[in-house]
């Protein structure tokens, strides 16, 4: 790799504030703000909306749509055309 055009990659603690869950990991984001990790060393911290832990998705409480009765509702009040 060329040296200089590269963004530093580094340990990074990744904080859900919806779920109160952190974990460590690296990565090329950087934050102003730190936080002491359970080895005992700083880490930069960087505050994410939205993580595996609160998405709904992996969580099992994910709404499936019903698409197939939306098209028959759809057809029905507005009649199907052809």
């Amino acid at each position: 790799m060329r040296q200089g055009i590269h963004p530093a990659y580094g340990p990074v603690v990744f904080r859900d504030r919806a779920a109160n869950y952190t974990f460590l990991t690296r990565s090329t984001m950087t934050s102003e703000k730190t936080v002491e990790w359970e080895d005992g060393n700083i880490y930069p911290v960087v505050d994410v909306e939205i993580s595996n832990v609160s998405h709904p998705f992996y969580t099992g409480t994910a709404r499936v749509l019903d698409t197939a009765g939306r098209v028959e509702r759809f057809e029905r009040r507005y009649g199907k055309k052809g």
